[in-house]
């Protein structure tokens, strides 16, 4: 699981004779992720498209051109068993002009729809006036103006104004008009500097008001219109997006097939492809090729690629490989048997220098040179995290895959902060939801990690004794047996005794020391094997030295009178005598705290040996440790936020044991820890219930409400546990950037290989 699925570069040669037959039983293996030819061989040019690429490439075009205006999407399709594709050049021109002449006749009602709103807009203005069109437009000696603004700053304006003679005004509403008689000038000087947008009118008569109603008229007999023709074009995605999404695959099939020399190297009368397959499946390979095409080809693998670090790959070749030279390559035709130079066999290390490889005998063989694709092998069961760890990035083929360690440790932080079973429940059935009601597999993923989130949720609820903030079952000693089914050992989550809430602290501490040894093992392991024991002691062991000295030192007795008192001595979080964990572990003695000293020492004085600058840095794991209290912080704050709800709802314990509903005076403090503890617990059928009945109805949103955003805090809890995976996990071994494996082929979901 932590290594992805080793890969094998394999080499393909033969005349072109057999190009085709290679390309369609690769197609179908659907198994090589080929390598794209880049030029660098003397005598090797790309190859040429296959005879009928233009004209596959414009049909699928124009399938997803109709599918586009259709607006098909893979759930019209229904049963696709019997789509017929016989006659499909035929079925695709009637469904192509039928749906331009649809298309056309939807865009011409759609623009008289746009026009007539327009017009509406133009005459609700006019119809305001109460005036008929022919009024106001057409005089000789009468200046008219329509417009929008303030009449009687337009009235004052035309009053002060010498050049107007007479004038008149007509409001309705927001609209104006002004009709005025001038010596000289315009009504339009008159009115600058008058708050006044001024609207062209229209040459045509009638009353505005008929024409409103008319227009109104008219786009409701368009709007059925383009109703119908909405539905005719509904009608025919139906019965052709089946065979729509059908022909799409098949062309799409076709396209790749038909382009596939693009990414071959070819000479005159030869070919040479290469490309990736789990190195598993190499006989695999082979045989099907042997079975479709025999011996007129040559297929060697010539690369077997071994998990390294540092942006190379160690690649180990064996078997018969071809030579760098394109005479070597270029095949024989006679009778269709390809003959190939025969090159050393065994063992060879290839260089990742240019392509090229030295073999053991003196030769050089050519390769194109690229790194191998990664296929993550995780379980079922883990698989749902790699959608996390490929938000970051996909794994090198030479990284350790981290997708295992964040299954382990995600839902388990995520679990601990929020501890619930009403909220476990919840986190199960919301990504089981997604996990079954969703189309794409990242969503479905995602809800698969959202289930396991609900189930660490719901077991560390049933670990602290909590449901939806009350705490339903009784709190006792930790280490106490139970007595019965309604006794059980919680633990408290420390929003009522500080020596729990401080011990949360030191086991968040903990998990972090212990999560990020593992981080820079992982990157010891790396650079161990990529440059060897000295470069992983000076690259990680530093770090490793140092991540664990200066917290042996900080959990010892050394110094221990300038130590808080819950890390060391007696009234440790884990001595014998705690009242929370008592493990009987009060420190380490003072002996191993000065050698936790000296290695954090030696940690440093190993960097400065080699990339000496890192050593700014010497103060990361502390901090990096320290930065895991967030797990506290949040389960400390969802637990307040829990309780402050139900709180809000049923109120404080009261002395009788009752309980109050909306408190209206101010109840002592340890009537609300009793709240705390039995709050659910306690019989409900109590005078607290029955004299505030009422306000329990009406209070009922609040609590409600109050549970919604606790639970929606619990987004903000995945945001830290996987801050803490990314930044202070990842951020120790991990980079990222691997390529996606991509084999020659198609998955087929609307055609079959018949």
């Amino acid at each position: 699981m932590l290594r992805p699925e080793q890969m094998s570069k394999v080499s393909v040669t033969g005349s072109k004779s057999v190009m085709d037959e290679v390309i369609e039983t690769m197609h179908e293996m659907h198994l090589v992720h080929i390598t794209d030819y880049d030029g660098s061989w003397d005598g090797f040019e790309p190859g040429t498209p296959l005879e009928g690429s233009d004209e596959t490439s414009s049909q699928l075009v124009t399938v997803r051109a109709i599918e586009s205006t259709l607006g098909v999407t893979p759930a019209d399709a229904g049963s696709t068993a019997a789509v017929d594709l016989s006659d499909a050049d035929e079925r695709l021109e009637e469904i192509r002009t039928e749906v331009n002449e649809l298309d056309d006749r939807r865009d011409e009602l759609r623009g008289r729809l746009r026009d007539i709103d327009d017009k509406l807009d133009q005459m609700t203005v006019f119809a305001d006036l109460g005036l008929e069109l022919d009024l106001l437009w057409g005089y000789d000696s009468l200046d008219v103006m329509v417009g929008e603004g303030d009449g009687e700053a337009v009235q004052e304006a035309l009053e002060e104004s010498d050049d107007v003679e007479a004038y008149d005004i007509f409001t309705g509403g927001n609209t104006v008009a002004a009709f005025g008689y001038l010596d000289d000038g315009s009504l339009e000087d008159t009115l600058v500097g008058v708050p006044f947008t001024e609207y062209d009118v229209p040459e045509e008569a009638g009353n505005p008001t008929t024409v409103v109603s008319d227009l109104k008229q008219e786009r409701q007999q368009v709007e059925a219109e383009l109703s119908k023709l909405e539905s005719e074009i509904e009608a025919l995605k139906l019965d052709s997006a089946a065979f729509l999404l059908a022909l799409e695959e098949k062309l799409s099939i076709d396209a790749q097939k038909f382009e596939a020399p693009l990414r071959f190297a070819t000479t005159e009368r030869s070919f040479v492809v290469e490309g990736w397959v789990p190195t598993e499946s190499i006989d695999e390979f082979e045989q099907n090729m042997r079975a479709a095409v025999g011996d007129r080809i040559d297929i060697d693998e010539i690369e077997r690629a071994s998990y390294t670090s540092g942006g190379h790959v160690h690649k180990e070749t064996h078997g018969d490989e071809h030579s760098s030279e394109a005479d070597t390559a270029e095949a024989a035709t006679d009778g269709g048997t390809v003959q190939t130079t025969e090159a050393e066999s065994g063992e060879q290390q290839v260089a990742t220098d240019g392509g090229t490889a030295q073999a053991d005998g003196g030769r050089e063989i050519v390769t194109v040179d690229d790194s191998p694709p990664v296929i993550q092998k995780n379980s079922k069961m883990v698989g749902p995290f790699e959608v996390l760890v490929k938000a970051v990035n996909r794994p090198k083929y030479s990284e350790l895959d981290p997708t295992l360690l964040v299954f382990m440790t995600f839902p388990f932080f995520f679990g601990f902060m929020i501890g619930d079973m009403g909220y476990g429940v919840l986190y199960v059935a919301l990504g089981y939801y997604m996990a079954k009601n969703f189309d794409s597999q990242g969503i479905r993923d995602f809800g698969m990690v959202v289930v396991w989130l609900g189930l660490w949720t719901f077991l560390f609820g049933i670990l602290y004794g909590e449901l939806f903030g009350h705490y339903i079952f009784q709190s006792i000693e930790l280490f106490a047996s139970v007595p019965s089914a309604t006794s059980y050992q919680v633990i408290d989550k420390g929003i009522v005794t500080t020596e729990w809430a401080i011990t949360w602290l030191i086991v968040a501490v903990l998990f972090g020391w212990i999560q990020l040894n593992i981080g820079y093992i992982f990157n010891f392991i790396e650079e161990y094997q990529l440059h060897g024991a000295k470069e992983a002691v000076v690259e990680s062991g530093s770090w490793i030295l140092m991540l664990n000295g200066i917290w042996v030192f900080i959990f010892s007795e050394f110094g221990a009178s300038s130590k808080p008192d819950f890390l060391v001595g007696e009234e440790a979080v884990f001595a014998a005598g705690s009242e929370t964990i008592p493990l009987g572990f009060s420190g380490f003695p003072e002996l191993v705290g000065i050698l936790g000293l000296v290695a954090f020492a030696i940690g440093i004085v190993l960097i400065l040996t080699g990339p000496w600058y890192e050593v700014f840095e010497f103060l990361t794991p502390l901090v990096h440790v320290l930065s895991y209290t967030r797990l506290t912080a949040v389960l400390l704050s969802k637990a307040g936020m829990a309780v402050a709800a139900n709180l809000l709802y049923f109120g404080a314990a009261l002395g009788d044991g009752s309980f109050e509903f909306f408190v209206t005076s101010q109840p002592t403090e340890d009537a609300i820890f009793q709240g705390l503890y039995n709050m659910g617990t306690m019989d409900m059928s109590v005078a607290g219930l029955e004299f505030a009945l009422e306000g329990a109805i009406l209070g009922l949103p609040v609590l409600i409400i109050g549970h919604i955003v606790v639970l929606a805090i619990g987004g903000t809890a995945a945001l830290q546990a996987i801050r803490l995976e990314y930044v202070e996990f990842f951020g120790k071994f991990y980079e990222g950037g691997g390529k996606n494996y991509q084999p020659f082929g198609y998955e087929r979901t609307y055609t079959t290989d018949n």
